[in-house]
């Protein structure tokens, strides 16, 4: 059987050894992790235009982590000393790409930067830093409760998960139509979904792709967006 076809929008990365320059570059663990869920992942540039015709043959759409989103994308004029990796062309397309794939009802799986660029692009607010190291959520790993009934409960087959986070950054006001899936002991939202939705579309504010290799309830993550791209097909 033909394996559906997963578009994962590609990141800009200054410099990478083996090209020795710049580059467009997706995570190894997170390709893996699709490939092992039965899905054909296909890197995406990044342009704007055009991009509801260029979503439309894929099956599906992963939306992956990356550097912060511009805060005037989200009407803050104020810009916190530890926003990092900012790219205008990045998130002009990530958020077109956020916004076309839940309006054309394609299954969508969004991680950490990719939560909340959806969050943004349904009206939704960021809080620009948590807090310093001592609040972040940077190289940690902690349990994180899931709500009863949720997609993301479904996909991973779990009431708790093992999140493996890497995040200065969270919600703060939640976009149009979304509900919390899941959250830290902190308060932090760490997943979302969007009740009446097109089509099958959850994400998490960690990175699944760290853990999945060797953890049923990260890769069911993955499992969950094959399976639903091959039902829509």
């Amino acid at each position: 059987m033909t394996r559906p076809l997963i578009a994962v929008p590609a990141r800009f990365s200054a410099t990478t050894s083996a090209l020795r320059y710049a580059a467009e570059v997706s995570a190894r663990a997170l390709i893996e992790a699709v490939w092992r869920a039965g899905g054909e992942p296909a890197s995406i540039h990044p342009a704007s235009g055009d991009v509801a015709a260029r979503l439309a043959r894929f099956d599906g759409v992963l939306l992956p982590g990356g550097g912060d989103l511009a805060p005037h994308r989200y009407g803050s004029a104020d810009i916190h000393d530890s926003v990092y990796d900012v790219d205008d062309l990045q998130d002009t397309f990530d958020l077109e790409v956020a916004w076309h794939t839940l309006d054309l009802g394609v299954p969508l799986l969004a991680v950490c930067r990719g939560l909340q660029v959806v969050n943004v692009a349904l009206g939704g607010t960021l809080e620009q830093d948590m807090g310093g190291p001592e609040r972040e959520h940077r190289h940690s790993v902690h349990p994180v409760p899931i709500g009863p009934g949720t997609l993301l409960e479904q996909a991973t087959g779990a009431e708790k998960a093992e999140a493996s986070c890497y995040h200065h950054q969270r919600v703060d006001r939640l976009g149009e139509g979304l509900a919390v899936t899941a959250r830290a002991d902190d308060g932090t939202v760490e997943g979302l979904e969007l009740p009446g939705a097109k089509g099958w579309f959850t994400a998490v504010q960690w990175h699944p792709e760290d853990t999945a290799h060797r953890d049923p309830a990260q890769q069911g993550l993955f499992d969950a967006l094959v399976r639903a791209a091959r039902e829509r097909r």
